[in-house]
């Protein structure tokens, strides 16, 4: 019995300790979408009055983080509710679902940016470039620091590292329109504008592959990541008392 209270207590200090690192970052997710909010409108502004698509293209992805954040927080705030007779592992399992959410709303918004890139090839569109520039620079600021608060938990929680991929790759996004406005502005390549959208749509779609593939094994309870099945196997077959081992099943409770 002894031994068992002990391992009861250790498990119990685990949860508190996971639970805290979890709270930590419900102020992450509170700033991360007041700004993205406040810069989407100023974006989707500013998109209008330059003919940008690659700020309308960016504030849609913006929006769609807004989106994501939203979803993250609220399965982090479900993963801490306790256990009931229903819900017998509580509720930590929502923080896959967010995980898996995340990664099909940014490739579905990608999908949507990438096709307006092609259209305005076939039909360009001046575009203000200082308008562009200075627009696409503030988020970077702001994109790039909404990703810097999630980005000391992206290797515990798959959820947490949703969220940062998603402000990380808003990052790139709002880089590559800096870029374009400021060929734009010298050389007048207005092709520039939906080509930068195509490329970081690409960029975007191989960064989160390996997020969709995380989550949708998760989802489907395959044994997580970094861990080796066949040791478990090995380790319990080797326990005192142990004659043998049968119907071995090991998978995630949450993106932790």
């Amino acid at each position: 019995m002894a031994d068992d209270h002990s391992a009861h207590g250790r498990s119990a200090h685990r949860h508190a300790a996971h639970h805290r690192a979890l709270a930590d970052y419900g102020h992450a997710f509170a700033i991360g979408i007041a700004l993205n909010l406040a810069y989407v409108a100023g974006e989707a502004v500013a998109g209008v009055l330059s003919h940008s698509l690659a700020l309308l293209a960016d504030a849609g992805h913006n929006l769609s983080d807004v989106l994501g954040l939203a979803l993250s927080w609220g399965a982090e705030v479900l993963s801490r509710r306790s256990p009931s007779g229903r819900f017998t592992y509580g509720l930590r399992s929502s923080s896959i679902l967010a995980a898996l959410a995340n990664a099909g709303v940014l490739l579905v918004v990608t999908g949507g940016i990438a096709w307006e890139a092609v259209l305005r090839f076939a039909d360009p569109v001046p575009v203000r470039s200082a308008v562009m520039i200075g627009v696409a620079a503030a988020g970077i600021v702001v994109n790039g620091g909404t990703a810097l608060l999630f980005a000391s938990g992206r290797g515990r929680d798959l959820n947490i590292k949703s969220a940062f991929l998603h402000m990380a790759a808003d990052t790139l996004v709002t880089a590559g329109v800096v870029v374009a406005g400021i060929a734009i502005g010298v050389f007048g390549w207005l092709w520039l504008d939906p080509a930068v959208s195509l490329v970081v749509s690409a960029a975007i779609v191989f960064g989160t592959w390996g997020l969709l593939k995380s989550a949708i094994g998760l989802a489907l309870h395959a044994v997580p990541e970094g861990l080796d099945a066949a040791a478990v196997r090995a380790h319990l077959e080797g326990l005192p008392g142990v004659t043998a081992l049968h119907d071995l099943h090991i998978w995630g409770m949450s993106t932790t």
